[in-house]
This record gives structure tokens, sequence and C-alpha cells, in this order.
């Protein structure tokens, strides 16, 4: 009998539940028909990158005359691979940043086969009893590891160029995407 009328009991509230969705959803429909417009839709397209400022210049008030868009006689297009050329199209910013990545990546393989030829060479160091061929691995374990501490400079140089790269892109005002 009380199994009966707990089932009874969770029916009927599920039945009334099921009600009040409904009826909130027929009033969610009334009103979404009562709106006039869906308001002004954003797309890509429709928004333009703000151009950034040049160094040192103070905002005016009005916008000053632009520049010429054809480049003087005696000049030559930029080239958007010469370093200092500021890219302009999805394509350029992802060969961009994909081209040091990948010179981040050969240098952090390089230094880690390093690193394994460093161990090698201590373990030979420390086993070797012949004085003149410890003498041999030491100065190889010297070099290697001069070459180390270059490489981990061009480590840090790569990964600084890369947030350069998307510093830049930023403040041109290039969607993040491109540069990820």
């Amino acid at each position: 009998m009380r199994s009966m009328v707990a089932a009874l009991i969770v029916f009927a509230a599920a039945t009334a539940s099921a009600q009040s969705l409904a009826d909130v959803a027929r009033q969610e429909e009334a009103r979404r028909k009562g709106v006039a417009g869906a308001g002004k839709v954003y797309t890509n397209d429709a928004l333009q990158p703000e151009p950034p400022p040049s160094p040192g210049s103070v905002p005016a008030a009005s916008p000053a005359p632009a520049a010429p868009a054809t480049p003087a006689a005696g000049d030559k297009p930029a080239d958007p691979a010469a370093p200092g050329a500021t890219p302009k199209t999805e394509a350029e910013w992802k060969k961009r940043i994909a081209d040091e990545r990948d010179a981040l990546l050969r240098a952090q393989t390089f230094a880690e086969a390093l690193q394994s030829r460093i161990n090698v060479l201590s373990a030979d160091f420390v086993n070797v009893d012949d004085p003149a061929r410890r003498d041999v691995v030491a100065a190889d374990r010297q070099k290697a590891l001069s070459e180390l501490d270059r490489v981990k400079a061009e480590i840090q140089a790569h990964q600084k160029k890369i947030t350069d790269i998307q510093t830049e892109a930023r403040k041109a005002g290039v969607p993040a995407g491109w540069v990820r």
C-alpha cells in the first residue's frame, strides 16, 4: 500500500512539473514572437581591425589624411618574408610562427642530444683509467658543455622571438588563432 502511494505521488509530481514546463515553453515561444527584431548581428567580415598607432604618436582628435597607398617610383613593395616586414595574411602569419617554432624544436632536440652526449662523456671520464684518454674525454665533454650553453641561449632567443611575433600580431589586430 505504501509503495502504491509513493508511486502515485511521484507520478503526480512528474505530471505536474511536465505541465508547468510545457506552459513555460509556450510562454517563451509567445515572448519570442513578440520581439520585433533579433538586433544587430556582428560577423568577422563586419569587424575591421583598427590600424596600430605609429610609434611615438599621440592620438589626435581628428584623423590625419592617409598617405597614398601606392609606393613611390623608386620604392619596392615590402617582401613579407623579409625581416621587419609585417605579414598581411593568415598564411603569412602562420608560416612565420611555424618557422620559428620549427627552429625552436630543432634547437631543443639538439640540446637533448648534447645533454645525452655530456652524460656519456661524464660516465666515460669517471670510468677511464688512462690519464691521456681521460684528458681527451674531458676536452670533449668541455666542448659539449660550451655547445650546450650556446644552444640554450639559442632556445631562449627562439622563445623570445615567438613571444615577440605573438605580441606584434596582437598589436596589429591579428586574430589569435593565426599565431597559435
